[in-house]
């Protein structure tokens, strides 16, 4: 099957081509994304496979099915990005990759809640300055903090383990709770009751309506002063202007976010050369309490492989016209 796959990264292409067994597919690399503008780049393809970065709108969606287009395969477990209605009446297919590596994405949220409390990025370039000062350093105690988690799935869940292991209080809000979870301790809480009582809380929900700027001035409004905010899910779930407006009353002690919900026009590029033109990003950017990280949440080894293994096969199944439980509803 002939597969165009766009806004491709420098590792993907390796790992693509080393699971394409015996070239079974031909696969056609594009660095840009995909978008209502960009749509005439699959003409001649049967499938299309992208990443949260691609825009496929009703207009995108609707240029693909005149192309002959019959499959968009994602590499992400997220498809907020695609209009599954515009899809379904358009006879296309839409593939997904849901489990790679929930750890690797837990551990990321972890990585930016250890880095935040104990300033360790700010240690590091000082001693690279030969400055030993234990000034503006000090950190606190994750043991016996509460921690609040929005979205309890796989990742979510993975997220509680390592919290748990902390010893910290782990509550979870979730409109399905999960069962184990709650054996090993987890207690579930309404939104309002998370958000107020959380010292730290980290966001692993998908990106839908009601998600979509939950957390918001409202929100910030209820939590407690210095509070913690981790977000690796999708930036469209924190208003970013109420969080510029949280952090500068310092209602918000800690931001660090590994999406933002302007990211297309950043993120996965080499930008050091030029001027940011987002002043939303630039603002985020000038707080000393807020980390950000470019989507690397996902990027381990082990998701990236268990990424290409998944994509390819879902490539076969739809060749051979296999039912697939990877395939989005």
């Amino acid at each position: 099957m002939k597969v165009a796959i766009f806004g491709t990264q420098f590792y993907e292409r390796e790992y693509f081509n080393k699971y394409n067994i015996d070239n079974k597919h031909e696969l056609v690399f594009f660095d840009e994304y995909l978008n209502n503008e960009t749509a005439d780049l699959a003409k001649g393809f049967q499938a299309v496979c992208i990443f949260v970065t691609d825009t496929i709108d009703k207009e995108c969606i609707e240029k693909l099915a005149k192309l002959g287009v019959e499959l968009i395969d994602l590499r992400s477990a997220g498809f907020n990005n695609v209009d599954l209605k515009a899809a379904k009446e358009n006879n296309i297919i839409v593939l997904r990759v849901p489990n790679y590596s929930p750890q690797a994405i837990a551990e990321h949220a972890v990585a930016l809640i250890l880095t935040l409390d104990r300033k360790t990025h700010k240690a590091f370039n000082q001693v690279r300055n030969n400055n030993f000062s234990l000034q503006h350093l000090m950190g606190f105690n994750l043991y016996q903090k509460t921690v609040g988690v929005i979205g309890t799935g796989k990742i979510g869940s993975a997220f509680c383990a390592i919290m748990l292991g902390f010893g910290c209080k782990v509550i979870a809000f979730d409109s399905k709770e999960n069962e184990a979870l709650k054996l090993k301790g987890v207690h579930y809480k309404t939104f309002d009751e998370l958000v107020s009582e959380s010292d730290i809380i980290s966001l692993h929900c998908p990106l839908t309506s009601k998600t979509k700027n939950l957390m918001n001035k409202k929100a910030f409004d209820k939590m407690k002063r210095g509070v913690m905010i981790i977000n690796t899910s999708r930036g469209e779930i924190i208003n970013s202007e109420d969080a510029i407006a949280a952090l500068k009353f310092e209602k918000i002690g800690y931001l660090g976010i590994d999406v933002y919900e302007k990211e297309n026009n950043l993120f996965f590029k080499d930008r050091s050369e030029t001027i940011i033109q987002d002043d939303v990003f630039e603002k985020l950017l000038s707080f000393h309490n807020v980390l950000i990280t470019p989507h690397q949440a996902f990027y381990t080894y082990e998701a990236v492989i268990e990424i290409a293994k998944t994509t390819i096969q879902n490539f076969t199944d739809f060749q051979n016209n296999t039912a697939s439980d990877n395939e989005v509803i």
